[in-house]
């Protein structure tokens, strides 16, 4: 009997401690808040505050990121999520 506690004990730590490892496997994307400089910016469809100076995937939904002129209203916010 103690030896299928001290098992059942072992497999929970296993379990355990495997679960809260986490994915260690995925991309690791810095986001940084700041201000473009440029007029021409690339931006998410889906997620606007997204926005780079250079072509590249939307962090959050992965779509391809689009060429976009920024406006004297997109340029006053000031502070936009960069990559």
């Amino acid at each position: 009997m103690k030896r299928i506690i001290l098992i059942m004990l072992v497999m929970l730590f296993v379990t355990g401690f495997t679960a809260c490892n986490g994915n260690k496997t995925g991309k690791n994307t810095t986001l940084q808040t700041g201000t473009l400089a440029q007029d021409e910016t690339y931006t998410c469809k889906m997620h606007q505050n997204v926005m780079s100076e250079k072509p590249g995937k939307c962090p959050v939904c992965r779509m391809n990121l689009e060429k976009q002129k920024m406006t004297e209203r997109q340029k006053s916010f000031g502070t936009k999520v960069l990559m």
